[in-house]
């Protein structure tokens, strides 16, 4: 059986935590960030885990991490 190669897009993006969930970052927090309220750019930094829907292909895209 072959390697499967890793998406390096996707690797950059998820980590798995200890119990096998896939964690991701928030989106908006690159720039404009004068009109966005400090509590919700502190609530941006936080990581958060994926949607169930989402996980099983997520997986497929960085088997080894």
């Amino acid at each position: 059986m072959p390697k499967i190669k890793t998406n390096r897009g996707a690797a950059k993006r998820f980590k798995k935590t200890g119990s096998g969930k896939i964690k991701r970052s928030h989106g908006f927090t690159s720039h404009i960030l004068t009109s966005k309220t400090r509590k919700r750019k502190r609530n941006l930094r936080q990581g958060a885990l994926v949607a169930a829907v989402d996980a099983k292909n997520i997986a497929k895209l960085i088997p080894y991490l």
